[in-house]
């Protein structure tokens, strides 16, 4: 059951108290980002491994083909690490859109008719 406070401000404007089921549907779909995110991000990681290996293996053989190889194997390692930092951007982002998101919908803030918080401010002194 969604729980809101309706007020009509002087102007007329129709105000409500964001709902908690709200941030927690948000909340839902940042987690399952975040879990996405990470596995594909574990997945990459998983195959530099496997990259770093062959590419040790190959420079210790010192043969002219494995060496040559390599080349285009720390290619696909600089790739992937490029694809790794993208992802931890990403669920950086997520995680600003998520504080951002609780900020808005805790009982400091209210939402008006035009989707637009109003928040309210304390003095202290």
């Amino acid at each position: 059951m969604i729980e809101s406070h309706i007020l009509i401000g002087m102007e007329g404007d129709i105000y409500g108290d964001v709902s908690n089921n709200t941030a927690m549907q948000v909340d839902s779909r940042i987690i399952q980002a975040f879990q996405k995110n990470l596995l594909e991000a574990q997945d990459i990681l998983d195959q530099n491994r496997l990259l770093i290996n062959e590419i040790n293996q190959n420079h210790s053989s010192k043969m002219p083909h494995n060496l040559s190889r390599n080349v285009g194997l720390i290619r696909e390692l600089n790739n992937n690490i490029r694809r790794v930092v993208d992802l931890y951007a990403d669920l950086s982002s997520s995680c600003v859109k998520s504080r951002e998101a609780s900020s808005e919908g805790d009982s400091s803030g209210t939402l008006k008719s035009d989707g637009k918080v109003n928040q309210k401010r304390t003095r202290i002194s």
